[in-house]
């Protein structure tokens, strides 16, 4: 048997969360809610009368769902290679996802992919420039693992 590439591992994990966190954001335009509500009513204003926090999660999702397809402008480019870009980010999508009652999902998913995306990164793995390919062997960088 082969070895489990972890980036390819959590790049499933996060569009399933980036997907989840864009129906989240669509779902909260017609029910908006705070998933703390029942702590404190001062988030109330996040989600109505002005949908702030739903248009971020709906950008976000977005986002990174065509950061992690990726799109053909995106793909291949410094911030699609960078582990480190997403274990940036992901915490702020996160954040974003579990304020919406909504998207709680999004945001344990979230979770889960930057520990694998951790895990890979503290292993060395690369993202390669082209989407779901294998590191080549003897690549220019040194001993690369796939």
């Amino acid at each position: 048997m082969g070895k489990l590439i972890k980036n390819h591992w959590a790049r499933l994990i996060t569009l399933t969360a980036a997907a989840y966190q864009f129906a989240a954001a669509l779902e909260g335009f017609f029910w908006p809610k705070i998933f703390w509500d029942f702590l404190t009513k001062t988030l109330d204003p996040a989600v109505k009368p002005v949908p702030a926090l739903q248009i971020i999660n709906l950008i976000m999702g977005l986002a990174i769902f065509a950061w992690e397809w990726p799109l053909g402008l995106i793909a291949g480019s410094a911030i699609h290679r960078s582990l480190e870009a997403r274990l940036a980010t992901f915490p702020l999508a996160a954040l974003a996802a579990v304020l919406i009652y909504q998207g709680t999902n999004a945001a344990i998913y979230y979770l889960v992919a930057m520990v694998v995306y951790f895990w890979a990164y503290s292993e060395g793995e690369i993202v390669c420039a082209e989407p779901w390919t294998l590191p080549k062997r003897g690549g220019g960088r040194g001993a690369s693992k796939a």
